[in-house]
């Protein structure tokens, strides 16, 4: 996983589909997102971490 397309695509697989109007809040909801299925345990430690860089390096790009 190496972009945000890709962490997208992770929450797709789940029927996770995010649009709201601006970039960063669409990064925050679907960090929320991930957070849920993390807590539920239906994804990989390693895939969670990586998605959290992943979103938290786009975050930083947008602010």
């Amino acid at each position: 996983m190496k972009t945000l397309y890709d962490v997208q695509q992770l929450l797709k697989k789940f029927n996770i589909l995010v649009y709201v109007g601006k970039r960063k809040w669409y990064i925050e909801l679907m960090a929320l997102e991930l957070d849920n299925l993390h807590h539920a345990g239906v994804i990989s430690q390693k895939d969670y971490l990586s998605a959290k860089l992943i979103l938290r390096r786009e975050h930083e790009i947008e602010e």
